[in-house]
């Protein structure tokens, strides 16, 4: 079986188009294909109408607590970005590799497939599992699969290292994430009559109480040191709404998140906004027209904080393998917390490439943070081989 270098394998993985709105499985069924080659099994759980799967495998034996080696398989969009070269087909340029995915975090699942050969030849006294999940991006609403088949392993792993880019610092905790929609219903009428229920209005009510509460989480101490802003943020990323300047529009919808710091109650901001809305829009929506006034809020997505377990057994193994004393905390959310709440596993993230790099268009990530990792996984095999 062909064996890669890791940039070899990145260039490979970036030529499979895996935006979130589109499968994922060719780029499974090359990873099964591969690990198969090397006599590494696979186990593969799709979604619903088995368009998108994530993917586990493990490499040494099963009866001992190993390490999970974690990434995200999916891309965010290239649709009205200005890229200089097809993003789905990697080029070097001045020691960076350009690509949708280079960064965030194709890079990471290279490395750690590139060295696959060397972990199967080894003679492993703890396992790797190697744990590739799908829709990361839209509010990491795949990877449960996945995460609730290590929740149920007889022994259960005693690290897991998510790869985001975070150029190899050891990251042990970062913000959540809730992703929301909120629907306002009303009732459309000529706008001269005055005799509508304007959906638009109201929603503008709502879009400004959530800015007071973002003004109001600027102010507040911080309660964990390093975040970056230090504060739970709130924001309004959507709207759209009528149809006419002269008719009352009749319904309105907006997305928005928040993205509360660790140890803050995590849905202290959705609770005050259903608050205001029962207290205060819906009485005023009612007085004009009970008959036709709703709002609705649907919760899309919600990624846990990943809480810092200081001196935990992935924070202790990775610090070692980073060369690093110090944790970093970022803003971001990562499958991470997902990984820690619901699969019971201590984790971190630690990866190559650059945030900063990350849903831009001419993405990339430099050669050497490439390098990094691979040296980074050397060492994690020095580790887990007798």
């Amino acid at each position: 079986m062909k064996e890669y270098s890791s940039v070899e394998m990145l260039a490979k993985l970036i030529s499979f188009d895996t935006t979130s709105w589109r499968s994922n499985l060719d780029l499974i069924d090359f990873v099964t294909d591969y690990l198969n080659g090397h006599r590494v099994s696979s186990q593969v759980f799709y979604n619903e109408d088995k368009t998108k799967a994530n993917l586990l495998a493990t490499i040494g034996p099963d009866d001992v607590p190993g390490i999970i080696l974690s990434g995200h398989s999916d891309v965010v969009p290239v649709a009205e970005q200005n890229w200089s070269h097809d993003p789905f087909d990697m080029i070097e340029q001045d020691g960076k590799l350009y690509g949708r995915g280079t960064s965030d975090m194709k890079g990471f699942i290279a490395c750690v497939l590139a060295r696959v050969p060397e972990f199967v030849r080894a003679d492993l006294k703890e396992p790797l599992h190697l744990a590739f999940s799908y829709d990361e991006e839209i509010g990491c609403t795949g990877v449960m699969s996945l995460v609730e088949h290590v929740k149920a392993m007889s022994v259960r792993p005693r690290a897991c290292i998510v790869g985001e880019p975070t150029n190899m610092k050891v990251v042990n905790s970062h913000k959540g994430i809730f992703q929301l929609l909120t629907r306002v219903y009303g009732l459309e009428s000529h706008s001269s009559t005055d005799r509508g229920l304007n959906a638009v209005m109201y929603a503008a009510e709502m879009i400004s109480f959530l800015s007071d509460l973002a003004n109001e989480m600027k102010e507040r101490t911080p309660l964990v040191d390093g975040f970056d802003p230090p504060y739970t943020t709130v924001h309004v990323g959507r709207i759209k709404g009528g149809t006419a300047a002269n008719i009352t529009p009749s319904y309105c919808e907006f997305e928005w998140d928040f993205r509360p710091v660790p140890g803050a109650g995590d849905d202290e901001v959705l609770q005050r906004f259903n608050a205001h809305i029962k207290e205060n829009i819906l009485p005023q929506m009612s007085r004009q027209s009970a008959k036709y006034a709703r709002v609705e809020t649907d919760v899309e997505a919600i990624v846990p904080s990943l809480l810092p377990q200081t001196g935990s057994s992935a924070e202790t193994l990775v610090l070692a393998l980073a060369n690093q004393n110090d944790v970093s905390v970022v803003s971001y959310g990562t499958e991470a917390g997902i990984f820690q709440a619901t699969g019971g596993v201590p984790t971190v993230v630690c990866g190559p490439g650059s945030i900063l790099q990350a849903h831009k268009p001419d993405e990339y990530i430099e050669i050497s943070e490439l390098k990094a990792c691979d040296d980074f996984l050397g060492r994690l095999l020095n580790v887990v081989k007798i």
